[in-house]
């Protein structure tokens, strides 16, 4: 996560609205607490606070042995379902633009994304000053919404939107609530911003 914020931080204009979606987040909320001064807005999609627990460690370390390079073919059916809504298990073609995706990250995008240790930043949330937005979505099975929550509680000041009919997935599973809740956000707090 420090290399991809060390990334954004090199790479991006002097100031930006930052988006993170899922693992994002936490790296969004790096970039806050490294560069406060370059961030005009934070949105924060489908993520946490917390940090890995033991058992999901495990989980992770394990599901790197597992993976055969040579063989990778994407994530597995039930990876994939467990991040839709529970509505879409049986969706076919959502399942496999998911398993799409994850081909096109590959082997070795898997192994670094699952190599990458989740730190909780808990008691640092309130450090983000500036205009947060909180977006989760109802039928998420991997980040819930007391998640999603504590955030909004460590964030002085943010705001929870809650997309209905989503799970995990809030860009692909409902692309126009996601929009919809993004960018009149966005606009209030461009008119209220001085200038």
């Amino acid at each position: 996560m420090l290399c991809a914020g060390v990334l954004v931080l090199a790479e991006g204009p002097d100031t930006f609205v930052l988006i993170g979606f899922s693992m994002g987040g936490y790296v969004a909320r790096e970039v806050v607490h490294k560069s406060p001064e370059r961030v005009t807005a934070l949105i924060l999609i489908a993520t946490s606070a917390r940090g890995d627990t033991d058992e999901q460690a495990k989980s992770k370390k394990l599901s790197v042995k597992l993976v055969d390079p040579e063989r990778f073919h994407g994530l597995s059916r039930g990876a994939i379902i467990s991040s839709l809504h529970q509505s879409r298990s049986s969706d076919e073609a959502m399942i496999q633009r998911v398993r799409t995706m994850s081909e096109h990250v590959g082997a070795d995008g898997f192994i670094r994304h699952a190599n990458e240790a989740r730190g909780g930043d808990l008691e640092r949330l309130h450090a983000i000053t500036c205009p947060s937005l909180v977006i989760a979505a109802d039928g998420d099975r991997l980040r819930t919404l007391d998640e999603a929550r504590e955030l909004v509680h460590g964030i002085v000041g943010s705001s929870l939107i809650v997309i209905e009919g989503s799970g995990h997935m809030i860009p692909i599973e409902q692309p126009q609530a996601l929009t919809g809740a993004i960018i009149p956000w966005l606009e209030k707090v461009k008119d209220r911003a001085p200038r």
